[in-house]
């Protein structure tokens, strides 16, 4: 049975992605925590340790395969839960300056000890709604990558996070296997919201028979002015 350590760095290796071992130890750290806020408050259905690194940690960071996370760039993490995919894009790439926002103050709250513990520099918590920062000077189209690992269907995804990229970022979104169809259904979005589809990448989760997708879309145009809509408009009437 292969450990954590293994797990993580020969993971990562499959997607080509380098690893060492002070990276581990990161990742070790955020586990233990994961697991013991996630006794008070609900952070993950996923207990095991093993798929917490395969599930989370790895499937966030493969995110690296797609060459688009340049050094020093802004990242939001927009409806960031327990850190995902944000706080392992930053253990990997120290030098992203990295906004997490979440409408639960109690995970921002573990966010920010996660951070403190892990020493990582350079990071923004923001409590609140994606419809409300999108329309919010201080961070709109403030960021050259926004990024979203939400279950939320891609219509209603890029409404909430196509808002804060600077024309000439991207949108990184992973997938599972419906992205085609929510493909399909997005066209009129990603036109409205000044985006075009730069590509999918497959990604075959290491160690699993699970697929993912990272979906990639450029900013070509700025967002028009009504966009992200209020609170709750973007999920009951997604732009079709």
């Amino acid at each position: 049975m292969l450990n954590n350590k293994e797990i993580l760095i020969n993971g990562l290796k499959e997607l080509n992605i380098d690893a060492d071992e002070s990276l581990f130890y990161k990742f070790e750290t955020y586990k233990e925590l994961l697991l013991e806020w996630n006794k008070k408050i609900n952070l993950t259905a996923i207990e095991d340790e093993k798929e917490i690194y395969i599930k989370h940690f790895i499937d966030s960071l493969s995110c690296f395969t797609t060459q688009y996370i340049k050094n020093g760039d802004s990242v939001i993490d927009v409806g960031t839960g327990a850190g995902f995919p944000g706080v392992p894009f930053k253990i990997y790439k120290e030098d992203l300056k990295l906004t997490l926002l979440d409408s639960l103050n109690k995970r921002i709250n573990f966010l920010k000890e996660v951070c403190t513990n892990l020493k990582l520099k350079d990071v923004e918590f923001v409590h609140g709604r994606a419809e409300d920062f999108g329309q919010n000077p201080d961070y709109r189209e403030k960021y050259d990558i926004a990024t979203a690992r939400a279950v939320a269907n891609l219509a209603v995804l890029l409404e909430y996070c196509v808002p804060f990229i600077k024309v000439g970022g991207h949108f990184i979104c992973l997938k599972g296997p419906s992205a085609d169809e929510e493909m399909k259904d997005s066209q009129k979005a990603i036109q409205t919201l000044g985006m075009e589809f730069v590509e999918k990448i497959n990604i075959k989760l290491p160690y699993t028979d699970i697929n993912h997708v990272i979906l990639v879309f450029k900013k070509i145009k700025n967002t028009p002015k009504k966009y992200p809509r209020k609170a709750g408009k973007p999920s009951k009437e997604p732009i079709k």
